[in-house]
């Protein structure tokens, strides 16, 4: 065999090896590629709304007996005041990089619009406003003796996290974000734990492993952290004590129950374990479904779908580190944290789930509100915007405005 004849086997070789790598490897590396583009301002929107078309996830299907919130519908509020300035409600809705906006009102939608290619059909990524989500199944889980008690420590349900930051942390710490472990949560830093966990995700590594990697950096129970991973260890305590999966568990106590109009995409790691910490893809009325389940005390139509006690404890800071303040020493957040559920500044009964880029299900019971709102904002990293804090004074605003 001549050497023209060994370098055409070797191009043959190469050019076959590499179309089997492209097929073996060709959906992690589009989950990558998705991972490292996520939010860019090219791709943003498109991405929060076909993630689970491009990773792994559980789906469950619409509600055999789908649920419609009556219609009311009348315009939002023009303006809204923050420090003494007024802001067009309209274009703060596009400033945000808003996709899907709805106002539920004594059980009526008095507002639903979608924007940039959002709509009632489609499907939106929670990010962590699927925290909330998981801490009802946890409330349901202990209702039904699946988990003895918050008191617990994490490692009698996952031993293996033993000797990791987890080690000797109870439940009821890891649910108000206050494990200790060390975590680095900056979404605008490319080599920061979140994002080092999202590559993780685009591979489809074990999610488990990853939360047994993390280390202890503070006494448990102490200091409000947000950690996202602890909501994934939440989520292995709950695999642990179910006899299904969290996918299952969900369909079956909340989803079928109140009637979700749409299917759900739970994205998942390559051994079948949700991304328990953010990963549902739901439709914006679904969202609402949830938001109108809390602003009822759990009560879906004469029936007690999640506990009415563990609903007022997931919305009532207990300690001085998960307490509402500008300036609380034992907090990174000048919000109140319960159990994975927020309560801003000022709040009378109000709550809210939250998830980054402006993800929100904003509840206000005594004025059987609801306001939810999904979004894709590139700019959500620049601080000097006051996002949050705008967004509050929005919602009040328009909670004003239809109880007049």
């Amino acid at each position: 065999m001549n050497t023209r004849q060994n370098i055409k086997l070797v191009a043959l070789f190469v050019c076959v090896l590499a179309v089997l790598l492209s097929l073996i490897f060709s959906s992690n590396l589009v989950r990558l590629y998705t991972a490292v583009t996520l939010y860019e301002e090219d791709k943003i929107v498109t991405n929060f709304l076909s993630l689970y078309k491009n990773f792994n996830a559980n789906k469950i299907e619409a509600s055999t007996e789908p649920f419609h919130f009556p219609q009311a519908l009348s315009p939002l509020p023009e303006s809204f005041q923050w420090q003494g300035n007024t802001f067009s409600v309209s274009e703060f809705l596009q400033q945000s990089g808003t996709t899907g906006f709805m106002v539920i009102k004594d059980g009526q939608i008095r507002y639903e619009n979608y924007f940039q290619g959002h709509a009632q059909d489609k499907l939106h990524i929670s990010w962590s406003m699927g925290k909330s989500f998981l801490s009802a199944l946890f409330g349901i889980a202990i209702e039904e003796g699946y988990i003895a008690n918050i008191e617990q420590q994490v490692t009698e349900y996952v031993p293996e996290l033993i000797g990791s930051g987890y080690d000797g942390v109870r439940i009821k710490d890891v649910l108000q974000m206050s494990s200790g472990v060390r975590f680095n949560e900056d979404y605008g830093d490319f080599f920061s734990d979140i994002n080092r966990f999202s590559r993780a995700v685009a591979f489809g590594t074990s999610l488990d492993e990853f939360a047994a990697s993390l280390e202890r950096e503070r006494e448990p129970g102490t200091y409000n952290h947000y950690v996202s991973i602890d909501t994934q260890v939440l989520g292995m305590v709950l695999t642990r004590a179910l006899d299904v999966s969290l996918t299952e568990f969900l369909d079956t106590k909340i989803w079928q129950p109140l009637g979700m109009e749409y299917p759900l995409y739970w994205l998942k790691d390559d051994y079948n374990m949700e991304l328990a910490l953010g990963g549902l893809n739901v439709a914006l009325r679904d969202y609402a479904k949830f938001g109108w389940l809390y602003a009822n005390a759990g009560q879906w139509q004469g029936k007690q779908i999640v506990p009415k006690q563990w609903i007022i404890d997931s919305v009532t800071p207990d300690g001085a580190h998960v307490q509402v303040g500008e300036n609380n020493p034992a907090s990174s957040s000048a919000f109140g944290y319960g159990y994975q559920w927020w309560i801003p500044l000022d709040a009378d009964d109000e709550f809210a789930a939250q998830g980054i880029y402006h993800q929100y299900i904003y509840i206000d019971p005594d004025q059987q509100l609801v306001i939810v709102k999904n979004s894709a904002n590139h700019q959500y990293n620049d601080k000097s915007k006051n996002w949050s804090a705008k967004h509050y004074a929005m919602f009040r605003a328009i909670q004003r405005h239809y109880s007049d």
